[in-house]
Parts: structure tokens; C-alpha cells; sequence
């Protein structure tokens, strides 16, 4: 390899991953007081009550349309562990009503079907 290619080579490696963060540079805000978490172009938002998990699905700040879609819920709190079944509520969110323990440090994993998507497990941690 000629110093040319080398520095070529070396001046696209610096250059790609500046490039690849730009094309995916957005905001993570919460929209409705939860937390957010980002897997694969999807915000994830739970808004987590003693009487309701809610959980909202954005595609680039839109909400996701949720027909046939489901999420399954494991609250972990210390050694003990709580499942819920999530269902569409409308205006791109999943939710169950029920009641639930949540308090800051309860760890919750989600694994979220969307018809059409490829399912994901988002993790989240209550604060």
C-alpha cells in the first residue's frame, strides 16, 4: 500500500463514523413523563404507575400504529419479579391496568411485537 492509499484509507476510517452520527442525530426526550430508550429507529417510552404500565412507540418523533401489536412486561424488584401483557390503548401506546410495584431502582424489560417489525427488547430502569 502507498502512503497515498494509506492516508486515504486512514482519512475515511476518521471520516465514516462522523458521518454515520449525523444521518442519526435526534433527541430522546420524554413526551408524556417517562423514560425513553432507543432500539432500532424506535423511541420507547414507559410511563410507569402503581396502576398502570404504559408504554409509547415513536418512529421519528410520529407514534407507531399498534394494530395487532403486543408488549410483555418483567418488573424486577430486588428478587422479586412481576409480569404484565400489554395491549394497544391508541395513539401509538401499549397498556395494561392493574397493579404494579414501581419505585426507583425497579428494573423493567420489554420485549414489544409489532406486526411487520422485527420484535425488541428494551430495557428500562425507573429512577
Amino acid at each position: 500500500m502507498t502512503t497515498k492509499q494509506l492516508l486515504a484509507a486512514l482519512a475515511l476510517a476518521l471520516c465514516g463514523p462522523a458521518f454515520a452520527a449525523g444521518n442519526h442525530a435526534h433527541e430522546h426526550q420524554p413526551l408524556h413523563g417517562g423514560i425513553v430508550t432507543e432500539v432500532a429507529d424506535i423511541d420507547y417510552e414507559l410511563v410507569a404507575q402503581p396502576d398502570t404500565l404504559t408504554l409509547h412507540l415513536r418512529d421519528h418523533g410520529k407514534p407507531l400504529a399498534l394494530d395487532g401489536a403486543s408488549a410483555k412486561l418483567t418488573l424486577l424488584n430486588g428478587s422479586e419479579k412481576t409480569e404484565a401483557t400489554l395491549s394497544p390503548a391508541g395513539d401509538g401506546k401499549l397498556q395494561a391496568k392493574g397493579s404494579f410495584k414501581v419505585a426507583p431502582g425497579t428494573k423493567v424489560v420489554a420485549l414489544v411485537t409489532v406486526p411487520g417489525k422485527k420484535a425488541a427488547n428494551v430495557r428500562f430502569a425507573v429512577k
